[in-house]
């Protein structure tokens, strides 16, 4: 049972560390972290997985090319601008409403689905964050408040339901969307720095869906 908490954490750790990527452009000491120690080590890690190994080490790759951009991070905050702060016929907004939602606008019916999903497990969106609910960063936090949530039941047949939210949330509102704002990054972002950290959140995320249907067993 210990080992599964361990392995929840770590899981839920890896959709908050994706959430704060794509929550807001880095900062000078961010873009330091990610060029350091602790970072090559984590992503070590993480390739070691067959599954992963691809889009970390695009990821990994990418993280080369930022450390020998000039002037790194104001060119990267205008790549995060230019995707996830502009339009759709310019960017690629991190919002599932764009690419599921019935009229292609803000605040669709995906918005509306994880207020009342938010609503239902008593998850509250950061006040800090001020975006519509179905932005990817918001959907991520949720989804490892969900983890953690199942680590903290004390009856294993409610612990049970919860992981099954968990793949439920994956399937209907992450991988239904994630995809296609994949794709609308890679083409749209020239650098490559977040086009790579969404395919491997893609990645990660129909990875954590085969382990909650126990199809990795």
């Amino acid at each position: 049972m210990q080992e599964l908490i361990d392995f929840n954490e770590q899981r839920a750790e890896i959709y908050w560390w994706l959430s704060s990527l794509l929550a807001r452009e880095l900062t000078e000491d961010d873009i330091n972290h990610y060029l350091g120690h602790e970072m090559h080590t984590f992503l070590s890690g993480l390739g070691k997985t067959p599954e992963l190994k691809q889009p970390v080490d695009a990821f990994r790759d990418a993280l080369k090319h930022l450390d020998t951009r000039e002037d790194a991070q104001l060119e990267l905050a205008a790549d995060f601008c230019g995707l996830f702060l502009s339009t759709p016929k310019t960017g690629a907004l991190p919002y599932a409403s764009i690419y599921i939602g019935e009229s292609g606008l803000l605040n669709d019916k995906p918005a509306q689905d994880m207020n009342t999903l938010m609503s239902e497990y008593n998850i509250v969106q950061r006040k800090e964050f001020n975006e519509p609910a179905d932005h990817v960063a918001v959907e991520l936090d949720f989804m490892g408040n969900l983890i953690i949530l199942a680590n903290n039941q004390e009856s294993e047949e409610i612990a049970e339901l919860v992981m099954q939210a968990q793949l439920n949330f994956i399937n209907t509102m992450l991988l239904n969307w994630l995809p296609t704002f994949a794709k609308s990054c890679e083409s749209r972002d020239s650098f490559g720095f977040y086009a790579a950290a969404v395919n491997l959140l893609v990645a990660f995320c129909k990875l954590d869906g085969a382990f909650l249907s126990g199809e990795d067993k």
